[in-house]
């Protein structure tokens, strides 16, 4: 099948599933996870793996100006590309609409590398503690 290239695993976050088991994901949906886990681990969070992850993180107190935006875009473009070889980046754009929530959109469009297919991913980076 075309589509095993893409793999499975344990879903994440991890869950269970409705009968008390690790829930799974494939294809598709894991390369979504993937991504998401590359964008959330800051670098040298990973005590093996020291140099995987995403550099944005390294952002969270900085002035929000021109500057600072086009580095987040680049930090998550370069650890995508870095990371994920089973996808294609296509673009990765800074959307400000909820900047006054203290939230930066990160709009990620890419395609599928084995089957060529094209999907956009919208990850939340915030700037300031969401109170939780």
């Amino acid at each position: 099948m075309a589509k095993e290239f893409l793999g499975k695993g344990w879903k994440f976050p991890v869950e269970l599933d409705k009968r008390g088991g690790v829930s799974f994901s494939q294809y598709e949906d894991k390369i979504k996870e993937s991504i998401l886990i590359i964008l959330n681990t800051a670098k040298g969070e990973r005590v093996m793996r020291p140099d995987f992850g995403c550099d944005i993180h390294d952002f969270v107190f900085s002035v929000i100006n021109t500057s600072t935006l086009t580095l987040i875009q680049s930090a998550a473009k370069e650890a995508l590309v870095l990371w994920e070889p089973r996808i294609e980046v296509l673009s990765v754009e800074i959307l400000k609409e909820r900047l006054h929530e203290g939230i930066l959109l990160i709009s990620i469009d890419y395609r599928v590398r084995k089957t060529n297919t094209e999907f956009n991913l919208v990850y939340p980076f915030y700037l300031q503690s969401r109170g939780e």
